[in-house]
């Protein structure tokens, strides 16, 4: 236990405590909005009350026809403007985005394809995930399976992808699984993955990905896709005409509208899910960890004592928060795989 709690200071306390130097009140909103937002830049840490920061690629297409604009984020810091865009403040509408401004003095939004922290972030974990997965497959070009089992991160890639296969996409789907095996595979293994990587604090760790509404509603939209797209008759007369009484189709079509609002809910439930329980999750942690800094003026004594219990708790919550990695990845895994399966049903015969 005293292991656990050294390793959890080190690689979490530290940064957060040293992010928190030179700030003479604390700001509760600033502190959780910055580690869960996304920003143009990869914030570090800070040292000596300066920032160390990555500056990213800002790719912008003017909407007043000056074209487009590609150039370091580093050239927006501390409110500065560059080639007529800046950083807009807190009064904005527009907080926190990159705006130009108009010769009407109107703030507007350029198309933003800059490569931010999230994006970032996405990238490093998809090359992650892709790295893992052709180690894996050199293992098996190396080694007959038959005859040696698999050890390491080779072993552990094949238990969980057996059990993915096996005990979701095969129960829930049926004969036609191997069709979607690839896509639910990827969404699983994608998903724990950032996750994970979302609970480490330092780089490359830390972007919020899966706790980013965009990033689960992608995920949610191939969903629906496959669910919808490669749905067979059965499903869409289940939809369009179902097997309930006339009147309850005819000549106010109730269940036939119930069931299409039914098929926009679903993917909707998938993004808010993963969504939401990961987000929670990192503004639990942060919150746990804050009680330090927001006791700091109540002196040594009570400080140190809230400390302590808000790094014990903070032991507890990152232990969860990796369970809640693997859980979230296989729930959204369970429940694709479950409406892909429900639009696969054949009909019954007597």
């Amino acid at each position: 236990m005293k292991r656990l709690v050294g390793i959890f200071i080190l690689i979490f306390l530290l940064p957060l405590c040293a992010n928190a130097q030179g700030s003479e009140e604390f700001d509760m909103d600033s502190y959780l909005y910055g580690h869960v937002g996304d920003s143009y830049e990869w914030h570090i840490t800070t040292i000596n009350g300066r920032p160390v920061s990555i500056p990213l690629p800002v790719i912008l297409f003017s909407r007043q026809g000056s074209g487009f604009h590609c150039f370091s984020s580093s050239r927006l810091e501390d409110g500065a403007e560059y080639e007529g865009f800046r950083i807009a403040s807190g009064e904005s509408p527009y907080s926190g985005k990159i705006v130009e401004t108009a010769p009407d003095g109107t703030e507007s939004r350029p198309w933003d394809i800059s490569i931010t922290k999230n994006v970032l972030g996405l990238i490093i974990n998809s090359i992650l995930l892709v790295v893992i997965v052709l180690l894996t497959a050199r293992w098996y070009r190396r080694h007959d399976a038959r005859e040696e089992a698999p050890q390491g991160g080779a072993g552990l890639m094949e238990m969980l992808v057996m059990m993915v296969e096996d005990d979701i996409i095969k129960e829930c789907i049926g004969e036609d699984y191997k069709r979607y095996s690839p896509y639910l595979l990827t969404a699983f293994f994608f998903i724990f993955l950032s996750n994970l990587m979302g609970i480490v604090p330092f780089f490359p760790g830390g972007a919020n990905i899966t706790g980013n509404i965009a990033v689960t509603m992608v995920l949610a939209l191939c969903t629906f896709v496959a669910v919808n797209v490669f749905g067979n008759k059965h499903y869409w007369k289940d939809i369009l005409w179902p097997d309930v009484p006339t009147w309850l189709k005819f000549p106010v079509p109730l269940m036939p509208v119930i069931e299409i609002i039914g098929i926009f809910t679903k993917p909707f439930s998938l993004m808010i899910r993963l969504f939401a329980n990961i987000l929670a999750g990192h503004f639990m942690i942060l919150g746990v960890v804050a009680v330090i800094f927001l006791t700091a003026e109540l002196g040594p004594a009570m400080n140190t004592g809230l400390g302590a219990v808000a790094i014990l708790l903070g032991v507890f919550m990152d232990c969860l928060e990796l369970l809640v990695a693997y859980i979230q990845a296989y729930v959204f895994t369970m429940l694709s795989a479950v409406f892909i399966g429900l639009s696969r049903q054949k009909p019954e015969t007597e």
